[in-house]
């Protein structure tokens, strides 16, 4: 029987502090016979917990300050964090410590995060993107942000994970904000000041696996299944004996972060290796509660899928028989117009390649909606044509297709600047959403490699093994990157210094000018799939033609990744104005141009719209 969802607004397991100073410790293990609450500061004590039903037992322990540390013990066996811990201030094999939520007072009441389809993201990873590395050193750089249009920043995980340097999948408490970051109350300041920046935050939550160091769920209760596999490690247990509990848990966890952090949206990774066979699958089940939680709350938040299977269903409501997300990643568009840009990229993208994909890419969503796949063995995929725009995030970088490419390049270390400009403009001029990585706005040239900070040497050696065995074949006879070598960290970390500088600061003018216009134009603000056409030039060069709702205000983009010259008949009877061109160093302010034939400058992107 599936578990009613409208109890998930209330504490299911973890603790809550009361204004009386009590607190409220509940936790889920239903296989076992005695539990009890060891306190490890600021005085020894332990409590006996009673069992109050579904697995779960629970305990109020009068006089509890903030900060206190605790473990739980188990049918009398080892001290145990908490694995729904609100902060692990010793890491993730020291004691959990309680956290008073109340306590943090917000500045940000009033604050209506931007309509899903306005957002310009901005995926951020918080231990490299400033020197520091932590939250509160992000708040100063948030005013560049929002200079060249950035409305919102999705952080990579920020789950607690073991040691100090990590993407942020290898998280292993879920509720727990990483202490080496600046911990729950440097997160809040974090948001608190975007929001009076008027950028919105999303998260990045990995629901699909537990990272292996400090993973203490399997003494708790069967979190995990031997049913399916995943490439990270054990799958999570969703569908089968004692599944309600796990499912509570997880769908409890992004309530976590939108009632206590202010987070106003969430973005779960690779929900393809999230493995249900029930009747309402997983997703579904954390859509649907995330549904009640903005109606008990009236306050809008936002559900975003990484998605491998090209299938509608993903950001269907769930009423017509979806998962009910908002939006979904859309690696398609990445991939079609990676490999245009640099041909050697067939390599990692070898389904890839042609500039039809890229036009339907731009005027469908999914490059592959059925056909036969040759990477994969099989076809592949359905249409998305029928979806909105909205409904889609598009990047033409991001952190995996940085960090799983040969050394961590960045898209700035492998093409032209002319090229980087054709890039940005193929993306932000898309009927998508997009989605910047960090430091792309300028051409940041820093790599960014994958990165861990292991303590057990086993495992350490495993991880560094296993990154070799998985991405050697695109290495060729280079050794990868040791992710366990601080210095594959220390080579992540931006360099703001060149933010501004020569052909950085020309760079960061041009994406400021394209998403002016990505706000300014009304044919950029129009979803509608019928709306966008491509034309194809040539096998390197496409004009893409968005239109407004009223279809009388177009904007045409020019784009030519080709060396040559190429002549272009402007269509007739109208006259044109240049808005944008990559070719000068004042991108805007170019003249009319009355109907006639031009020809587009080598390796360029020229933007046009009718001159009213």
């Amino acid at each position: 029987m599936e578990h009613d969802m409208h109890n998930l607004s209330q504490l299911r397991v973890g603790t809550q502090l009361n204004a009386d100073q009590s607190c409220l410790f509940r936790l889920w293990a239903p296989e076992k016979s005695e539990v009890s609450l060891h306190f490890v500061s600021p005085a020894e004590s332990r409590h006996f917990m009673t069992r109050v039903g579904e697995g779960y037992f629970e305990t109020t322990v009068p006089d509890c300050p903030a900060g206190a540390c605790y473990y739980y013990i188990v049918d009398n066996g080892d001290d145990l964090p908490d694995p729904a811990s609100a902060y692990q201030p010793e890491g993730v094999h020291g004691p959990s410590a309680v956290v008073d939520h109340q306590r943090y007072r917000w500045s940000d009441d009033g604050w209506e995060p931007p309509p899903f389809s306005e957002l310009v993201l901005y995926e951020l990873h918080v231990g490299t993107f400033t020197e520091a590395g932590t939250f509160e050193a992000i708040v100063p750089r948030l005013a560049d942000l929002k200079a060249i249009g950035i409305n919102a920043i999705e952080l990579m995980p920020i789950a607690q994970f073991p040691g100090h340097r990590n993407w942020g999948y290898d998280g292993v408490f879920p509720f727990a904000v990483q202490n080496s970051y600046g911990g729950p109350e440097g997160l809040k300041k974090l948001v608190d000041a975007c929001h009076q920046q008027e950028i919105a935050v999303y998260l990045d939550v990995v629901y699909n696996h537990l990272g292996p160091e400090g993973n203490y769920f399997s003494q708790f209760a069967p979190f995990f299944t031997d049913a399916y596999q995943t490439l990270w490690g054990q799958a999570i247990n969703f569908d089968g004996p004692w599944s309600d509990g796990v499912r509570d848990f997880f769908a409890g966890n992004a309530l976590h972060w939108f009632h206590h952090y202010h987070i106003d949206g969430l973005r779960l990774d690779a929900v393809h290796a999230i493995m249900d066979n029930g009747a309402i699958h997983m997703l579904r089940y954390i859509n649907e509660a995330v549904g009640e939680y903005i109606q008990q709350h009236g306050k809008r938040v936002y559900m975003i899928a990484e998605s491998d299977l090209n299938a509608p269903r993903v950001i269907q409501n769930v009423k017509t028989g979806g998962y009910g997300f908002d939006a979904q990643w859309l690696d398609d568009f990445h991939h079609a117009l990676f490999v245009l840009l640099l041909p050697t990229g067939k390599v990692r993208y070898a389904d890839f390649g042609t500039v039809e994909q890229l036009a339907k890419a731009y005027t469908e969503g999914f490059v592959h909606s059925g056909e036969y796949a040759e990477t994969r063995k099989r076809k592949y995929g359905e249409s998305s044509a029928g979806i909105p725009g909205f409904k889609f995030v598009a990047f033409i970088q991001n952190h995996d297709q940085i960090g799983n490419h040969k050394n961590g390049d960045r898209l700035s270390s492998m093409v032209s600047d002319r090229y980087l400009r054709i890039a940005a403009a193929a993306l932000l001029l898309s009927p998508y959403v997009p989605m910047l990585f960090m430091g792309e706005e300028y051409g940041e040239q820093q790599p960014f490699r994958y990165f861990t900070s292991h303590g057990d040497p086993e495992l350490a050696a495993q991880v560094t093994a296993g990154r070799a065995r998985e991405f050697g074949h695109f290495f060729g006879d280079d050794t990868p990157p040791d992710p366990q070598d601080e210095t594959t960290f220390q080579s992540a970390v931006l360099n703001w210094s060149s933010r501004t500088q020569g052909r950085h600061g020309q760079l960061l003018q041009w994406y400021k000018s394209l998403i002016a216009l990505r706000r300014s134009h009304a044919a950029l603000r129009n979803f509608n799939k019928p709306a966008t056409q491509v034309n194809i030039i040539n096998h390197r060069a496409w004009a893409l033609q968005r239109e407004d709702e009223s279809g009388r205000l177009p904007l045409l983009a020019l784009f030519n990744l080709s060396e040559q010259p190429l002549p272009y008949a402007l269509p007739h009877n109208v006259s044109w104005i240049c808005l944008l061109d990559s070719t000068v160093a004042d991108p805007a302010g170019r003249p009319s141009i009355p109907s006639a034939t031009l020809h587009l400058p080598p390796a360029s992107v020229l933007v046009f719209t009718v001159n009213t």
